[in-house]
This record gives structure tokens, C-alpha cells and sequence, in this order.
């Protein structure tokens, strides 16, 4: 997997980054900057990546 791609992350977890992005971006944080900052902490509360089944 390439750094930025998102391919193998879950949908639930592609719209969790979605909203802590707008959160930051509400608080005055530039696009590129809030959106790094929301996959960093999907990355941090799941470990980054998963396609379902056990790991």
C-alpha cells in the first residue's frame, strides 16, 4: 500500500476520518492539515487499516 491510499480501510472508518476533518477544518485548521490530523487519529483509535475478519 502506497502512502494516502485509503483503499483498505473500512467505509466506517473512512467516514470517521470524514468527521473529525470537518471538526478541525470548523475550527479554523487549513484542508490538507485537518485531513492528516483525522487519519492520524483513525490510525491511533484502530490501528490503521483493516478489512474485516480477525486480526
Amino acid at each position: 500500500m502506497s502512502r494516502g491510499d485509503k483503499s483498505n480501510y473500512t467505509d466506517k472508518q473512512k467516514r470517521k476520518a470524514e468527521h473529525i476533518e470537518e471538526g478541525y477544518e470548523n475550527r479554523g485548521v487549513s484542508e490538507k492539515e485537518a485531513e492528516r490530523r483525522a487519519w492520524a487519529t483513525v490510525n491511533k483509535q484502530d490501528g490503521g487499516g483493516k478489512k474485516g475478519g480477525w486480526h
